[in-house]
């Protein structure tokens, strides 16, 4: 692993990729980070490989990557800088290349084969969000920046393909084609669409009453994207419909809180993450409480709390054939400078989670 100095902050980006079977022995393992400073993992994707790769992106500007063994033990492969803190990562379809978005105002792709770096995307101010969009007739970048624009990508040229204005800063986005959400500030909601060429769906006014912080798209049963479940910093998540067939099928519901130390009164904590089971269609969530919790928002019910971990849970990410469940142990800022400990180390969690996923009846 890479050691850094203590005077280094440490923002980790999760990005999990599993294509092969994982054995039925396979125990919760995790990947001792290293680093004398905290980190804090940004909003994860998967892609296609075969081979099992862990990446992490660092507010210590640099990106990691890791070979997952089918033992649960974890390799260091190689690590990339960027010229900032990174904020983001995400892989292009096949598995080949990594994008790395960075404070730096900067997205560079990450060749993973001849392990050389070029730069692909520039923006006016720090891009939070990228996600690779592969369609039937296109392919390209979608970069989301805190100067409150959305721009799209052919990474073989220097000039974007197209430049979204968007009414506030980025915040949270994900992608699922033809699907694309966008969190802004100030609550914003936007729902695009890929197909042809990107352009705006609607707008949707946010069922939530504070700052976004998360968005992960979901699928029918026919693995079509048909809505998005939406997280926020009072503790609660949002499952909206695209297009609902009734209002009632639009529904919040409270998570990551604690009861107070006196009184009435409840902790709540942010949802720092949510990511939907490939197979199962059931979704995690993961909070500044330090927990993680399996959801069955079909049945409406909780599957599975978690223990609360000794710091927050900042990021999470399925694998490709939800085997395995990747979860980030570190301190997220949330309690401020007096709760940080710099003793305390920084970890991602590999857990076996198939079975514990399974929606309620048992029916996928």
């Amino acid at each position: 692993m890479w050691r850094m100095t203590k005077d280094q902050e440490t923002r980790f980006c999760l990005i999990y990729i599993i294509r092969k079977d994982v054995p039925e022995h396979y125990f919760e393992h995790f990947v001792d980070l290293c680093v004398d400073d905290h980190a804090h993992p940004c909003q994860p994707d998967e892609g296609l490989r075969s081979y099992n790769y862990l990446v992490a992106g660092s507010w210590d500007n640099h990106v990691r990557c890791w070979e997952v063994e089918q033992s649960g033990k974890t390799v260091p492969k190689s690590m990339q800088t960027m010229g900032g803190p990174v904020l983001d990562v995400c892989w292009s379809d096949d598995g080949s290349k990594v994008f790395m978005a960075s404070c730096d105002k900067q997205v560079k792709c990450w060749d993973l084969a001849s392990n050389q770096t070029v730069q692909v995307a520039q923006h006016d101010a720090p891009v939070k969000t990228c996600h690779w969009i592969k369609a039937p007739t296109y392919s390209c970048l979608m970069t989301g920046s805190w100067d409150k624009t959305l721009k799209f990508w052919d990474t073989r040229t220097s000039q974007p393909m197209m430049t979204i204005n968007l009414p506030e800063r980025c915040y949270c986005a994900d992608v699922d084609y033809p699907m694309a959400v966008v969190g802004t500030a100030n609550r914003g909601l936007i729902i695009y669409q890929l197909e042809g060429r990107p352009q705006e769906f609607k707008k949707v006014e946010s069922p939530l009453k504070y700052q976004l912080r998360c968005v992960a798209i979901f699928k029918d049963k026919k693995r079509a994207p048909t809505g998005f479940a939406l997280g926020s910093v009072e503790g609660r998540v949002a499952i909206q419909y695209v297009n609902p067939t009734s209002p009632k099928d639009n529904f919040t519901f409270k998570c990551h809180r604690t009861n107070g130390a006196t009184g009435n009164y409840q902790d709540i904590f942010a949802v720092n993450d949510i990511a939907f089971h490939p197979v199962h269609g059931t979704l995690a969530t993961v909070g500044s409480d330090g927990t993680f919790s399996f959801w069955d928002k079909d049945a409406r019910t909780k599957l599975k709390p978690s223990d609360t971990m000794e710091q927050s849970i900042s990021r999470c990410a399925f694998s490709h054939n939800g085997q395995i469940f990747a979860y980030s142990v570190s301190y997220d800022w949330s309690k401020g400078l007096e709760f940080y400990n710099p003793m305390k180390k920084n970890y991602i969690f590999l857990r076996p989670c198939f079975e514990e996923l399974k929606p309620r009846g048992g029916i996928s």
